[in-house]
């Protein structure tokens, strides 16, 4: 950052900055466990010394603190993988079932936005087209800050609701299910080629609210791309230029992360393991009634507050998925030694 000519590229420039930030955010916490440690060492040194049983009463309320604070710290450490570090894209889509499913898409969407506000990041609404009478069709979120994707890459799936329906005059009971896609933001100049002839541009008035532009002008921009069918959209910036260039950095995203996986699929196959496809695999149930529970069917994770987690209380949830998907890698590392020493 010392270096002459740093500022002259402000893109790159943000791009170090936000990695230094990262960096420092780690060291800090770091710093922050080793003091308490010390702290609470003393503590109890103290509290030995003097038989003061409200002094180890207070170091026992400090080691849970710091026994928590720890396993945060240690989650993470985990967020290993090379774009974890990454804004995450955030899509949703409600299922068949009409105002019901747009209404759960909306739910999961103020979900989304208040976990990430509570972490810190910053949210985005790049695209918002709302339902009918209720709800929303579609939406899309840039949730901004460090790990925002590692830790967001937890919710991919289906998740399914079940409550009374609150549209249902005869107050009976409805299943709903919203698809969730997540995806990182990817660099600018990656490498992915995308040819002006495989695209279709169409510009429209933006729908969501926002300044004196909406509804006034042609800014949003959605882009088709042919070959795949892929289609990403953006009205959150104030001009067309501004749009098109947001729509497609999320299209090289969306055409990159399918590339890796159709890369793990193959390797899924030559492995000979069954995958998941994203829109069939009901990854968690929401439950209201006739009871309260929601629960991962990955993890086995489930808790009793529906409520809280609606409100955005997702960490639980995301620790034990980034904790399974810990022991599926070194199960996988375990077999792949085992049977490197069968083949000495």
């Amino acid at each position: 950052m010392t270096q002459p000519g740093f500022w002259d590229d402000q893109s790159a420039a943000q791009k170090v900055i936000s990695e230094v930030n990262g960096l420092k955010g780690v060291v800090e916490k770091m710093t922050a466990l080793t003091s308490a440690q010390e702290d609470l060492e003393v503590t109890l040194e103290l509290a030995a010394e003097e038989g003061d049983m409200e002094m180890f009463a207070d170091a026992d309320e400090g080691a849970a603190k710091q026994g928590e604070a720890i396993n945060k710290f240690e989650l993470e450490l985990m967020l290993s993988d090379p774009y974890d570090k990454n804004n995450a894209i955030l899509e949703l889509h409600p299922g068949a079932g009409g105002t019901e499913s747009q209404d759960w898409a909306l739910i999961l969407f103020r979900m989304y936005n208040r976990w990430a506000e509570d972490r810190g990041f910053k949210v985005e609404t790049v695209d918002y087209l709302p339902g009918d009478e209720a709800g929303l069709k579609s939406a899309t979120l840039m949730i901004k800050g460090h790990n925002a994707y590692g830790y967001l890459k937890a919710e991919k799936g289906v998740h399914r609701l079940v409550r009374i329906s609150p549209f249902d005059a005869s107050g009976r009971r409805h299943t709903s299910f919203a698809s969730v896609d997540v995806i990182p933001e990817i660099d600018e100049d990656i490498d992915i080629e995308v040819r002006t002839e495989d695209l279709r541009i169409d510009t429209f008035r933006s729908t969501g609210a926002g300044g004196q532009h909406i509804n006034t002008t042609d800014s949003a921009v959605r882009i088709t791309h042919l070959p795949t069918g892929i289609v990403v959209s953006c009205q959150s910036e104030r001009s067309q230029i501004q749009n098109r260039a947001v729509a497609m950095n999320m299209l090289k995203s969306r055409l990159y992360e399918k590339k890796r996986q159709e890369q793990e699929e193959h390797l899924a196959a030559i492995r000979g393991e069954q995958k998941d496809i994203a829109w069939g695999s009901q990854i968690r149930s929401y439950v209201f009634h006739p009871y309260s529970m929601v629960k991962d069917h990955r993890t086995g994770h489930d808790t009793g507050n529906v409520q809280a987690v609606v409100d955005g209380d997702l960490d639980p949830f995301i620790d034990a998925y980034l904790r399974w998907q810990l022991a599926i890698a070194q199960g996988r590392a375990s077999a792949a030694g085992a049977g490197d020493d069968m083949d000495v």
